[in-house]
């Protein structure tokens, strides 16, 4: 009796869960008629209007171009002990300790780091120092383990240095190279927290032919089962890019798996990063065209050595321009005027409609990043927070006058620490913090690139944005669903005569940060008889001030800064700033790309803060004050 009651219980607590009577396995005809009931009565269309969403509402912030120990440069520069496990601590919020013994951390930490050491003799230092059979197993390899025990790291830098600009592989250790790379595929793998932080997998592949450089950083998508199965490619392997295009094609096919490029300082490349001819001298052509924009995406406009959007010299007209400006290729020659135009971003994206209109693609169809290039395994890119391009520029009373070259390297020009930018982050709009969702929005080019400020940044393009769509609650699903964001193609223009694009631009100020000048959008486009023409509009400007009808503002925004003691205020400026502009210049007929550069307002430079913190005085000619900003990637028009 006592279990048949249970029996019963036991039914009547189903009945009250199911409404039913019956209990069944789950069926196809189930859902078929679950779904029919939900259609039917309306559950279909569901009170959170966030349900159905595609678009990604989060922003992520991060460094594709670190190097830690393992990097030979790094490694015989200071940088003893700071390795891969280090950075990645580091960049996830972490506080460590660095070789002047002062401990260090980020203000906030990072959502996602690519530990970018050279391909060319990874991890050959770290295992030298800790006595490693295989890495002494040939005679450089001992030679080098020789050299620094005895603390020789110079002569160490220079046989490496003679032997990378020659590209010759003087070590020749393949066992190696496979044990280091599962060494840094571990690494990663470690840190790597899908959901919480994204360690990337990659390299850097280092070409530097006389002195021109064409470095790229290289970044997978997938994990430990498809990237261990070939070897990283280096410069020691080829100086061409379009033989490291073909590694990666064979990666893709080998794998079934998905790689980029990103390259990097053409502001050192002597001309030749966006040249308009091929590294063997052809012109380039639709392959050249298509294979580059397949396999680089991205470029990385800003970072410690130096800004490169563009060039006093290339933009006259534009009172921004010469920011963190390197006039020197990587071997330190200076660079003559001649040679700017293929160094700079701006230029480049013209060059890009230029050779479109020739070839039928654009190799130059590129969005923007920043990252730093620190080579001490730490990714700070904050005036206050900055630690030097290697580890022997680490914070100190005289690094601003260390120079950057190692004494006896035989650099042409002596650049000094102080000239180093403290820049710059990784900006990137996706559904969520893994691997697979960042790599598809920098392949979408989905991104964009600060000085080291964490401004939010939407940059919408279309052609029925109106007055008034700035100040919605919902602005991105207006951007979204009324046009393209960011790194996009802008659809066929409407038949109407006046038809012009509209772009609809939102900026938040870093919460702890600067507040901002103004925003702007600069647009550069091909003219019907193929002249290459730029030009900046002034499109929401803080403090009241008024844009003129030439597009610009006239009245600058002021400064707060204290210099000796380092320090501003944010009382001018505006702690956001959004706008619906349409293009006033706009001709179907022509060519366009348009992208948003956001300014802050005036505040300390990095060196402002080592002279108040060591009590220095520091020559005239070094700057204490600077601009941080913002590039988004650009929206692109085509006839």
């Amino acid at each position: 009796m006592v279990q048949g009651n249970i029996v019963v219980l036991v039914l009547k607590i189903v009945l009250f869960v199911t409404g039913s009577g019956l209990i069944v396995p789950a069926s196809a005809s189930e859902g078929s008629d679950a779904s029919a009931r939900e259609a039917s009565t309306g559950a279909s269309k569901s009170y959170s209007p966030y349900a159905s969403e595609t678009f990604p509402r989060s922003v992520y912030w991060g460094d594709t171009h670190v190097h830690s120990s393992w990097s030979v440069d790094a490694g015989n520069m200071g940088n003893l002990r700071v390795g891969p496990d280090e950075a990645f601590r580091f960049a996830r919020g972490e506080t460590l300790m660095a070789h002047n013994g002062q401990r260090l951390r980020l203000k906030r930490p990072l959502d996602f780091l690519l530990v970018s050491d050279h391909a060319a003799y990874l991890g050959v230092l770290p295992r030298l120092d800790a006595n490693d059979a295989l890495a002494r197993s040939t005679e450089v390899g001992e030679r080098w383990y020789q050299l620094r025990q005895k603390g020789e790291m110079l002569a160490v830098f220079l046989e490496f240095a003679a032997s990378f600009l020659k590209g010759v592989d003087v070590i020749a250790n393949e066992p190696l190279e496979r044990a280091v790379w599962q060494d840094v595929i571990e690494n990663a793998e470690r840190y790597n927290q899908p959901g919480l932080f994204t360690a990337f997998i990659g390299y850097e592949w280092t070409s530097s032919a006389n002195g021109e450089n064409l470095h790229r950083n290289v970044v997978f998508r997938d994990g430990p089962e498809k990237t261990g199965q070939l070897l990283p490619f280096s410069a020691l392997d080829s100086f061409d890019p379009e033989d490291l295009w073909r590694h990666m094609n064979r990666y893709e096919d080998l794998t079934g798996g998905r790689v980029l490029a990103i390259p990097h300082n053409s502001n050192l490349s002597a001309g030749q990063m966006f040249s308009v001819e091929t590294r063997d001298g052809r012109p380039i052509d639709r392959a050249y065209a298509e294979a580059r924009s397949r396999w680089e995406p991205l470029v990385e406009a800003t970072q410690y050595k130096g800004d490169s959007e563009t060039h006093p010299l290339l933009s006259p007209n534009d009172e921004f321009a010469d920011y963190e400006t390197w006039d020197v290729n990587i071997g330190g020659r200076t660079t003559p005027p001649e040679e700017l135009l293929g160094g700079y971003v701006r230029s480049a994206l013209e060059r890009g409609l230029d050779l479109e209109a020739r070839t039928g693609a654009n190799p130059y169809k590129f969005g923007l990043i920043g990252s730093s290039d620190s080579h001490t395994g730490f990714a700070a890119a904050e005036e206050d927070n900055f630690w030097g391009k290697f580890s022997e520029g680490e914070a100190s009373a005289t690094r601003w006058s260390d120079p950057f070259w190692p004494e006896g390297s035989g650099n042409e020009v002596e650049y000094l620490e102080w000239k180093m930018a403290a820049s710059g982050y990784a900006a990137i709009w996706a559904k969520e913090n893994t691997r697979e969702a960042l790599f598809d929005a920098m392949a979408r080019r989905e991104t964009y690139a600060t000085t080291g400020p964490r401004m939010v940044v939407r940059f919408f393009g279309g052609w029925s944005f109106e007055a008034g769509d700035e100040t919605r609650p919902d602005l991105a699903l207006a951007g979204y669903s009324r046009g393209v964001p960011m790194g996009g193609d802008l659809p066929p223009a409407p038949a109407a005569e006046d038809s012009a694009p509209t772009f609809l631009v939102s900026v938040l100020k870093d919460p702890d940060g600067a507040n901002l000048d103004r925003v702007q959008i600069v647009k550069g486009w091909r003219t019907r008889d193929g002249g290459l023409v730029e030009r900046i509009f002034d499109v929401a400007v803080s403090d009241g001030r008024k844009i003129r009808r030439d597009g610009r503002t006239s009245k600058k925004v002021g400064s707060t800064v204290d210099v000796e003691n380092a320090t501003y205020r944010n009382s001018i400026g505006a702690t956001t700033l959004a706008a619906v502009w349409r293009d006033p210049d706009f001709d179907p007929s022509e060519r366009a790309f348009y992208y948003l550069r956001a300014i802050e307002i005036p505040k300390p430079r990095w060196t402002a803060y080592d002279a108040s913190f060591f009590e220095v005085q520091m020559s005239t000619e070094v700057p204490m004050t600077t601009r941080d900003r913002a590039y988004s990637s650009p929206i692109w028009y085509t006839p």
